[in-house]
C-alpha cells in the first residue's frame, strides 16, 4: 500500500476514535450539565469560523463573492445544501476564470 493510503486509513481512524471517545465520555453521565450542552452547541460554529475567517481575510475576488454568493443564498433559501452549492459553483467559476 501507498503512503497516502496508509495516511488516509490512520485518519479515519483517529477520526472514528475521537468521535466515538467524546460520545462514550458523555453517555457515562445522566445529564449534561447546561453549560457543557451550550458549549457543545457552540462547536459546530466555531468551526465554521475557522474555515470561513480565513478566506474573508485573506482572499481575493473569488473568494469573496462566494462568501457573499453564500449569505445571500442562506438568507433567501435558507438550506446548507443551496448555499454550499451556489458558493462552490461561484468560487470554481471565479477561480477558473480569473486563471486562480
Amino acid at each position: 500500500m501507498s503512503t497516502t493510503v496508509w495516511i488516509i486509513l490512520a485518519g479515519a481512524v483517529l477520526t472514528f476514535l475521537t468521535r466515538i471517545g467524546g460520545h462514550m465520555v458523555l453517555s457515562r453521565f445522566e445529564r449534561i450539565h447546561p453549560r457543557v450542552e451550550a458549549g457543545l452547541n457552540a462547536v459546530p460554529a466555531a468551526v465554521l469560523t475557522t474555515l470561513v475567517a480565513p478566506a474573508a481575510m485573506n482572499g481575493g475576488i473569488p473568494e469573496i463573492a462566494a462568501l457573499a454568493t453564500g449569505i445571500i443564498v442562506s438568507i433567501v433559501a435558507g438550506g446548507m445544501m443551496p448555499m454550499f452549492l451556489s458558493a462552490a459553483a461561484v468560487l470554481i467559476l471565479l477561480r477558473h476564470l480569473t486563471g486562480q
